[in-house]
């Protein structure tokens, strides 16, 4: 089944390059996920976090702060 990738990220630029590397190893590593940006303050705080970016798989956070291509892996698989 499809995972639902939710990435939450501020402007920063550092947000935006982690994005793309969420992206980037779902693609290259075909992991069946559709990922998308949350930037609404609203909406991020409904999973309680206080630092981003963070990354959420299907309504859970999994990650919090920058990850390296390596651990995003081992996170998404």
């Amino acid at each position: 089944y499809m995972k639902e990738v939710k990435v939450l990220v501020s402007s920063c630029a550092c947000n935006q390059k982690f994005l793309a590397l969420v992206e980037k190893v779902v693609k290259e590593n075909g992991i069946d996920a559709k990922v998308s940006a949350v930037s609404d303050i609203m909406e991020q705080m409904q999973y309680n976090v206080m630092s981003l970016p963070a990354l959420v798989v299907d309504g859970m956070v999994v990650a919090r702060g920058q990850k390296s291509e390596k651990e995003l892996v081992q996170i998404l698989k």
